[in-house]
């Protein structure tokens, strides 16, 4: 018995979401049950990156502004306070300085970062908040990095990586962290997005806490 082109097309799509499915929950469970057990191991040393921070440039202790995720809808991302408090001013003054194209903005040796946010960034500890935007179901561990930019900086190819949660962690942060401009990155997020899965999830966070400890191409 022949399956028609209709009923193969139906199969084959029911077989994907289905897949999908199951994978988003396995998802979700992984983000939950890591985060759940990484914070409480976690809290001492976010207490001592609370008071170095506040011991080098005083308050605000934490960084929360606005980030794109998915769909293109907005949220409040968290990150330990790692630049001036002045950052945003000063950033027009140094454009001159930045070395990515597109709407992507980075500095190497960003003079607008304190003395404490370079060990924050260079051990990536500045990102540790983020593991609260997890458990609120705003980002995944694993996925495309949101954006500081709107989606009206997109380029109609890059809204392809919005289908998706943003992530903690993705194939960029294991194939450059802030060396990868942000066409190359949306290229990466695609080739995430399309193969995701579980063990490639697992694969990406394992590859991230090597090149966290190496201190890789972070600044």
């Amino acid at each position: 018995m022949e399956v028609s082109d209709l009923e193969f097309d139906y199969i084959y799509s029911s077989n994907v979401i289905l897949h999908r499915r199951h994978y988003g929950i396995a998802k979700r469970i992984l983000d939950m049950t890591l985060c759940l057990f990484a914070l409480p191991c976690l809290l001492p040393l976010m207490v001592i990156c609370c008071l170095a921070i506040w011991l080098d440039d005083r308050r605000p202790i934490f960084f929360a502004r606005p980030r794109t995720g998915k769909g293109g809808r907005r949220f409040v991302m968290y990150k330990f306070r790692t630049m001036t408090t002045d950052a945003e001013e000063l950033k027009k003054q140094f454009s001159h300085l930045n070395h990515h194209s597109g709407p992507d903005f980075k500095i190497r040796d960003d003079p607008r970062v304190t003395r404490v946010g370079k060990f924050l960034r260079k051990t990536s500890l500045d990102e540790i908040p983020q593991l609260i935007n997890v458990l609120k179901g705003e980002m995944s561990l694993v996925g495309p990095r949101p954006t500081s930019f709107k989606v009206d900086n997109y380029s109609l190819w890059h809204t392809e990586r919005l289908e998706v949660l943003p992530g903690i962690t993705g194939l960029s942060q294991i194939r450059g962290r802030g060396e990868v401009d942000f066409d190359e990155r949306v290229h990466n997020d695609i080739e995430y997005i399309q193969n995701r899965d579980f063990w490639l999830d697992v694969k990406i966070l394992i590859l991230t806490l090597k090149i966290v400890f190496s201190l890789k191409a972070a600044y």
